[in-house]
């Protein structure tokens, strides 16, 4: 029960810290400041999601059932920190060599100092977490929320350049390195750490197989979604692109917190009845007939509601944006759904499918786009949102009926 209100706080956290950060972008940016906050978050992300989504995630696994400080913990940690490192480095080529931002070197440098400090709190994140260390945990996450949403909005209420209020935002972030060092170390987390010890091969194999799964979800998630943002201010210019984003940034709220609800409730779950295919295939089955209603139910409102909440939530200037809301919800509410069947090849740690299935949909998402933006314009892009979802949720459902009893 601790944990799960725990979870809860942080949830909490991160969707008003995410609320509040668009909401004072959309009032007080220039014009496209949301797709260009929208953008840089992804930027953000795609320097850390194999350090977040892939090392820690199997971090967590490796060190939870190891004492602190012991040979095998100080083995796991050290290679987490290598693979960080040198997965921040390749991040760092990319983006000098790209030019990414189109900044100077002073904001790439500090662009890629908040992005290692980042990182380097995530890990010891990670490390509280597989610790149980949930309340410090949680600390964090409030401290990280509050922290990059106050320095974005006085570095806007000082009008600011968008570049340096964007800076202000990620080395904020940054800061919450600092007492995530205190909190880990107060933990005895820390103990015994060399700078100097070698880095365990073993430990490197082990944690690889769950970058290889956060491979796939950069490759055909976020370089997708980073480079469709780019075409379409491009195409359409910052102010249109903007009634995209709104939507867009809407559906990232509440896809937040489905996931951390279904992370912590129903992938346990599923997980530990891995061993049992017909009972895995059952509590799926009665999950998908309880949330595919409230889904629809919940969906539905927001839609209803659209009129007054898209002001509340962004600014009246974006009220437009409702123009793209019906096939942005109705995507997301085929997304979900495929999610669950998806997370099934997670918890049977099936990595060739999971990236099989990430690509075919990310190859479908682009065909989709190439023949629609051209035809629907702006449009397009939801509505192939909506076509990627809804072919990948009957793949699943045809996939699942037709599969073998054993799972």
């Amino acid at each position: 029960m601790r944990g799960s209100l725990g979870a809860g706080v942080a949830v909490v956290a991160r969707g008003a810290g995410a609320l509040i950060l668009n909401k004072l972008f959309a009032v007080y940016a220039p014009v496209g400041g949301l797709t260009l906050l929208a953008q840089f978050q992804n930027l953000m992300a795609l320097l850390t999601t194999l350090p977040n989504d892939g090392v820690h995630v199997g971090l967590v696994k490796y060190l939870a059932p190891l004492r602190p400080g012991s040979l095998r913990y100080r083995a796991w940690l050290g290679a987490a920190a290598g693979l960080n490192a040198a997965a921040l480095l390749v991040g760092a080529v990319v983006l000098a060599s790209r030019g990414l931002l189109g900044w100077g070197w002073p904001s790439l440098a500090a662009f890629l100092l908040g992005i290692a400090l980042l990182t380097g709190q995530s890990l010891l994140g990670a490390a509280l977490l597989a610790a149980g260390r949930l309340r410090a945990y949680v600390s964090l996450t409030v401290v990280l929320a509050a922290l990059g949403t106050g320095a974005a909005a006085a570095a806007l209420w000082r009008n600011l350049p968008l570049p340096v209020v964007l800076l202000a935002y990620l080395l904020a972030q940054g800061l919450t390195l600092l007492p995530a060092l205190g909190l880990a170390s107060r933990a005895g987390l820390l103990r015994h750490l060399k700078l100097s010890s070698a880095i365990s091969r073993g430990a490197v194999r082990g944690l690889s197989q769950f970058l290889l799964m956060a491979g796939s979800s950069l490759l055909f998630g976020k370089a997708v979604d980073y480079v469709l943002r780019d075409y379409l201010l491009s195409t359409f210019g910052p102010a249109r692109t903007d009634l995209w984003q709104t939507v867009a940034k809407l559906s990232d709220n509440y896809t937040m917190v489905f996931a951390a609800v279904m992370g912590s409730v129903f992938y346990p779950r599923l997980a530990a009845l891995a061993p049992d295919p017909r009972a895995a295939r059952a509590y799926l089955r009665g999950v998908l007939g309880l949330v595919a209603p409230v889904l629809g139910l919940g969906l539905g409102l927001i839609f209803a509601c659209r009129d007054w909440l898209l002001p509340l939530l962004f600014s009246p200037q974006l009220l437009e944006a409702r123009q793209f809301l019906a096939p942005q919800l109705l995507g997301d509410w085929a997304k979900f759904l495929s999610w669950l069947f998806i997370f099934q090849l997670s918890a049977r740690a099936r990595t060739g499918p999971y990236i099989a299935v990430q690509a075919g949909s990310a190859v479908v998402f682009g065909g989709l786009l190439v023949a629609l933006l051209p035809r629907l314009g702006l449009h397009g892009a939801v509505w192939a949102h909506a076509g990627r979802y809804g072919l990948l949720l009957g793949a699943c459902v045809v996939a699942h009926a037709l599969g073998p009893k054993r799972g």
